[in-house]
């Protein structure tokens, strides 16, 4: 029988003064952490509790030869959520604990909670989306209940509001998948391409082509939110902001001819700050 084992806690030690789930966060999902300060100081901790517990189920595949082990790891995590709304003591996890803390203290929605540990689910599924439509009911699935978790921080669940978080959930994750193909390539792993596009060392036509239309239903998205942003609250801004970091890496994947393997087009930005500053200077996302 294979062994299994339970999830770890992946941050770092916390001698810089940052929590266990922000220490995880700026050292493995540098977008969200970036965002998430911009959030009232009171509103933090409870953003870095989500966003490292996203952190931790997105990497389960990475981290499993098998997809039976990868859905054991996933069953842990959703009994871990399941418990922060009873009233038993959570796993000594530093993730769990923060996470349950932001859970009881907020009370957040379970059903978005599930719905993301589901979606982790399919990441490890044989065979990739068939089609385009199928990776945008991926995305949303992985990536909007997310944003409309950090909304129910914020208190800025507005119907505007959460119709901008699922598209800019959708954008921002697509951005994501074409942002690390340089990444998988290298390393050898899997990436849900719709229409069975291999993924090999160099570029191809049909690549190229993919990473386009793939492009085009972000940034519809990214417009469809975008349209709603006059009624959305300003307190929503700081879960909506990962809008500005789909639109910088989509604007890059077009100046490259929508070729994802062109040197320095997955490099972090180094305006990216700046740029969120921007944004929430002007009430935009």
């Amino acid at each position: 029988m294979a062994q299994v084992t339970l999830p770890r806690s992946s941050a770092t030690n916390t001698s810089n003064g940052l929590s266990p789930a922000a220490a995880s966060v700026r050292r493995h999902d540098r977008d969200r952490f970036q965002t998430a300060l911009f959030a009232p100081a009171a509103d933090r901790e409870a953003l870095f509790a989500l966003y490292a517990f996203n952190y931790e189920i997105a990497r389960v595949r990475e981290t499993v030869r098998e997809p039976m082990l990868g859905q054991i790891r996933l069953q842990w995590w959703r009994e871990a959520i399941g418990t922060a709304y009873g009233d038993a003591a959570p796993r000594r996890h530093e993730i769990v604990e923060a996470v349950t803390a932001a859970i009881r203290s907020r009370r957040l929605s379970r059903t978005r909670f599930d719905r993301l540990i589901d979606a982790r689910g399919r990441d490890l599924d044989a065979d990739p989306p068939a089609t385009l439509a199928a990776l945008e009911d991926y995305a949303e699935a992985s990536s909007a209940p997310l944003i409309l978790l950090a909304l129910e921080v914020l208190d800025a669940g507005s119907p505007a509001a959460e119709e901008a978080a699922r598209h800019i959930g959708i954008a921002y994750a697509l951005s994501g998948i074409l942002r690390a193909l340089p990444h998988v390539a290298a390393t050898g792993g899997r990436m849900p391409l719709p229409g069975g596009v291999e993924i090999g060392p160099r570029s191809t036509a049909a690549l190229r082509e993919s990473a386009k239309a793939i492009a085009a239903a972000a940034s519809a998205h990214l417009a469809a939110a975008r349209a709603r942003r006059r009624e959305v609250p300003a307190r929503a801004l700081p879960a909506l902001l990962p809008a500005q970091v789909a639109a910088t890496a989509l604007r890059r994947l077009e100046r490259a001819g929508f070729d994802p393997f062109v040197p320095g087009i997955a490099d972090r930005d180094p305006l990216q700050a700046w740029r969120l500053a921007v944004a929430m200077l002007f009430h935009r996302f």
